[in-house]
């Protein structure tokens, strides 16, 4: 039974579930924590109830970064040992092949944004605080920040990030492209909800494909990346929901199939 990461479900939004980080007061993400969100996020990626997720930290903090108590004695030995399943772990997000999206409320730094950069859309609180501080404890970034946040923000602002160390507050961070909805902090989960709850009857297996392409795609060169897209694209034609759509199209026009997940 976790004990600091959960996941849920609710009547009022089938087909979400909720990653929740519980470990007050700042959600600090020591190794325990790392290790169930893994877990929630692999417990998500399984099972066919969930079609969406969203990952939330409550209603005053997403995470405020990794437990540097608990890294504060390590040696280069050590850490060296368990850098992998850190990076994996925060990472762990980006690996459920559904739609995912980070609610953020309060503070998201160090680790905690890491997270929500493995999600695929970010609403935040109009009192968020983003940043990646580590460089201010002699590190850098090491749960994938320096990647995904330079392939989402461009390299020149994720540097600007990195080096500093600086918090960037909401309505940078949306003019930047670093979050993509900023709504009153009251809202912030609601929203989330709200943009995963559109997908409860989406075709699931073209969502993932949809996904898988993308994000294989920003890794390699065009012509490379148009060949997974083919791939990928001509493989759902096996697949029994595009059989459904096609025909519920032709039949009674879009938007009205009703998908089977298969």
């Amino acid at each position: 039974m976790a004990e600091f990461v959960t996941l849920e479900t609710s009547d009022d939004h089938p087909g979400v579930g909720t990653i929740r980080l519980h470990r007050p007061p700042m959600n600090a993400l020591n190794r325990q924590v790392q290790n169930e969100l893994a877990a929630a996020a692999d417990e998500a990626t399984v099972r066919d109830d969930i079609k969406a997720v969203v990952i939330y930290g409550g209603p005053k903090v997403l995470a405020a970064g990794a437990d540097i108590k608990e890294m504060n004695e390590m040696t280069y030995a050590q850490m060296s040992k368990v850098a992998g399943r850190l990076q994996s772990a925060l990472g762990a997000i980006s690996e459920i092949p559904k739609p995912t999206v980070a609610a953020i409320t309060g503070y998201a730094l160090g680790g905690g944004l890491e997270v929500a950069l493995g999600a695929d859309r970010r609403i935040a609180g109009d009192n968020a605080k983003l940043g990646v501080p580590e460089v201010l404890l002699g590190v850098i970034p090491g749960g994938g920040g320096t990647q995904r946040l330079a392939r989402l923000i461009g390299p020149a602002k994720a540097k600007d990030m990195i080096f500093t160390g600086r918090f960037v507050a909401a309505a940078e961070a949306l003019e930047m492209g670093l979050i993509d909805e900023v709504v009153a902090p009251d809202d912030v989960y609601d929203a989330a909800l709200a943009w995963a709850g559109q997908f409860s009857n989406a075709a699931s297996i073209a969502l993932a494909a949809g996904k898988k392409a993308v994000d294989q795609g920003l890794g390699v060169d065009l012509t490379t990346g148009l060949k997974i897209e083919e791939q990928l694209f001509a493989a759902l034609f096996a697949t029994e929901d595009r059989a459904i759509g096609m025909a519920s199209f032709v039949e009674n026009g879009p938007g009205k199939a009703q998908f089977l997940g298969r």
